[in-house]
C-alpha cells in the first residue's frame, strides 16, 4: 500500500520512535514511556479502519508505513533522540524465510541506518532465541556462541538482525540489544504469548509440553529496557530473564491463578515429535504451515536456560514473583473479555505488593500452546 510521505505524522515533534507498538511488549513500552513524559511516534502498518485498539486514546503520533520504506524511516527518525525497535515477523516453523529475512533483517538494517544518520540511540528488542544454548545444560549468557537451538527462519533471522545492528555500531550507531524471555502480562491485545495462559484457563491444559522456559512479567522487561536506555553500554547485549520453570511447573501456576485443575502431567516427547511430523504433512496438503509443526514441536522440548546476571549487575534488573505476574495477566484478560473467571475458582489471590527479586536464569519467548506446540512470541510485525 502506498504511503503518503506528505503526512505530517512522520515529522510531528517527538523524542522517541517505537516500532511494534501494538504488540505485548511494544504496547506496554508505549504506555510506560508516555507515563514518563516522552513524546512518541509509533510506526504501524497501514489499516483500513482507523486507529488500532491497542493505541486508541493514547497521545502518540502514528506513522503509517513499513520497514521496507527507507524514505519514510528517514522521516520518522528525523529529530528523535531514541529509536526502540520492537517489531518483527514471528513464525515458529520452516516457512516464510524470505519474508522474515525482508522484515527482520533488511528492515532492521534500514531502521538502524536511519537512526545512525539521525544521531539517535537505538534499542534493538531481540530474543534469547537469537543466542545459543550450552551443551552442558548450564545457563547460557550473552556471549554463548550459537548452537543448540532449532535453526528455523525466525531464530536465524533474529540472529542476523542483531548482526545488522552491530554492523551499524561499527559505523557509529549508539545501540544496545536486549534479549527478553517468555513474557506474560497486561495489554496483550493479540493475544500473543498469553495464549498459553488462556489455554490453561479455559480448561484445555491437560498435558504440558516436555521442555522448559523462563517466564517473566512484561512490565519487568519494560523496566529493564528503560534501564538499558539509560545505562546500557553501546554494542552490548542484555538478557532480560525471569523464573526458570518447566512448562509443567508454569502450567500448575496458571491453573492455580485461573482456578482450574492442574495439568495431568507432561506430554511424552515421542508424541510431541509425531504431532510435529503430522503437522508438516498437513502443511504440504494445505499449502500453509500450521502452528503444530516439527520446528514448533522441537522448540517445545528444549530446556532453554539463560542467565540474566549481566542485566542484574549493570542495569539493576529485577523480576516480580511469577504467581503475581500470572495473576495480573489473567485479570487483564478477564477484564477485557478474552476469558471468564472460573466460577469454582479456589486459588488464593497473589500478594498485592510483592517484593521484586533478581533471578539469574531465563529462557525463550516461544509461545507454546495446546499440549505440544510452540507458537508466536510477544512481538509484533510491522
Amino acid at each position: 500500500m502506498p504511503v503518503d510521505h506528505s503526512s505530517p505524522h512522520a515529522r510531528s515533534p517527538a523524542d522517541c520512535l517505537i516500532t511494534g507498538g501494538t504488540g505485548l511488549l511494544g504496547n506496554n513500552l508505549v504506555r510506560q514511556l508516555i507515563n514518563r513524559g516522552r513524546s512518541l511516534r509509533v510506526l504501524v502498518r497501514p489499516r483500513k479502519n482507523g486507529t488500532d485498539v491497542s493505541l486508541a486514546g493514547l497521545p502518540v503520533s502514528e506513522v503509517n508505513g513499513s520497514l521496507d520504506d527507507e524514505a519514510l524511516l528517514e522521516q520518522a527518525t528525523d529529530g528523535v533522540k531514541l529509536v526502540i525497535h520492537s517489531a518483527a515477523m514471528v513464525h515458529c516453523g520452516w516457512r516464510h524465510r524470505d519474508e522474515m529475512y525482508r522484515v527482520n533483517v533488511e528492515g532492521t538494517a534500514r531502521l538502524a541506518r536511519a537512526a545512525r544518520q539521525a544521531g539517535a540511540r537505538f534499542v534493538q528488542i531481540s530474543s534469547v532465541d537469537a543466542l545459543g544454548l550450552r551443551a552442558d545444560g548450564q545457563p547460557a549468557d550473552e556471549e554463548t556462541p550459537p548452537g543448540g537451538m532449532v535453526e528455523c527462519p525466525y531464530v536465524v533471522t533474529k540472529r542476523e538482525a542483531e548482526a545488522a545492528v552491530l554492523a551499524e555500531v561499527e559505523r557509529g550507531l549508539d545501540a544496545v540489544i536486549v534479549n527478553p524471555v517468555y513474557m506474560i502480562g497486561p495489554w496483550d491485545w493479540k493475544p500473543s504469548s498469553g495464549r498459553m495462559l488462556l489455554e490453561v484457563g479455559s480448561g484445555k491444559g491437560l498435558l504440558a509440553p516436555p521442555g522448559a522456559n523462563d517466564f517473566v512479567d512484561v512490565r519487568d522487561v519494560v523496566a529493564g529496557i528503560e534501564a538499558a536506555i539509560e545505562r546500557g553500554q553501546t554494542g552490548r547485549r542484555y538478557i532480560l530473564g525471569g523464573h526458570a520453570l518447566s512448562y509443567l511447573e508454569a502450567w500448575q501456576v496458571f491453573a492455580t491463578v485461573t482456578g482450574r485443575r492442574p495439568p495431568l502431567g507432561t506430554a511424552p516427547p515421542a508424541a510431541v515429535r509425531m504431532a510435529g511430523w503430522f503437522g508438516d504433512l498437513a502443511g504440504l496438503v494445505l499449502r500453509r504451515e500450521p502452528p503444530v509443526n516439527s520446528a514448533a514441536a522441537s522448540m517445545s522440548m528444549l530446556p532453554h536456560n539463560f542467565s540474566c546476571q549481566r542485566a542484574v549487575d549493570e542495569l539493576g534488573y529485577t523480576v516480580r514473583p511469577f504467581e503475581k505476574a500470572a495473576a495480573d495477566a489473567w485479570t487483564w484478560f478477564c477484564e477485557h473479555g478474552y476469558a471468564q473467571p472460573h466460577p469454582d475458582r479456589h486459588a488464593a489471590p497473589a500478594p498485592a505488593n510483592p517484593l521484586p527479586r533478581s533471578q539469574p536464569g531465563s529462557r525463550s519467548p516461544s509461545d507454546l500452546h495446546q499440549s505440544a506446540t510452540a507458537g508466536v512470541t510477544a512481538k509484533n510485525a510491522v
